[in-house]
């Protein structure tokens, strides 16, 4: 609660007011570890027809393929995947962002255990977040400044031979070297 005092007029109300509102917008943008919870009626992805994009991580092993949606809009970013009870096992979520920025994530309302991707301008994967905890407000936090944070089922990384130092790309993202 903030101290007023008690000389405090209408002027020095609205000042203070605006600086609330003015500071909450200028907090960086990390939706999933700020975001007001959802309910699961308003998760839009549970309908049917939801848009996806391919995404390709180059391991050393070979290219693994995904089929995942995107969180671009504030909203969507602030949802993610939480409430789902399931994901495709090549499915997922990418969240891309405008500009590079040490990003954090956290499992609020999220039922299901992700490995969230985190993954630089030049599309090298950074670190991994393996098996995160659902329910938990702990979070889960990039190495370095990303650009994007790919989110796919928990323990899919370590199946599938993905690592830090990976490269992924997808429409409007990085392209992978030749």
């Amino acid at each position: 609660m903030t101290y007023l005092p008690y000389r405090a007029g209408p002027c020095a109300l609205a000042a203070l007011a605006l600086l609330a509102c003015r500071a909450e917008t200028q907090l960086p943008a990390d939706p999933p570890a700020m975001a007001e919870a959802a309910g699961p009626q308003e998760n839009a992805s549970d309908e049917a027809g939801v848009e996806t994009i391919p995404v390709t991580v180059r391991t050393a092993t070979g290219d693994r393929l995904f089929d995942v949606e995107t969180a671009i809009t504030p909203e969507e970013q602030r949802r993610g995947l939480m409430f789902r009870e399931s994901l495709p096992e090549n499915g997922g979520m990418i969240f891309p962002f405008e500009f590079p920025r040490l990003a954090s994530f956290w499992m609020r309302n999220t039922l299901i255990p992700l490995d969230m991707i985190f993954i630089r301008s030049d599309g090298v994967i950074t670190n991994i977040a393996a098996e995160t905890v659902p329910y938990t407000l702990d979070s889960y936090y990039s190495n370095e400044p990303v650009i994007a944070v790919l989110e796919i089922a928990g323990g899919r990384s370590e199946e599938l031979g993905i690592a830090a130092g990976d490269r992924v790309s997808w429409p409007e993202g990085p392209a992978l070297p030749e």
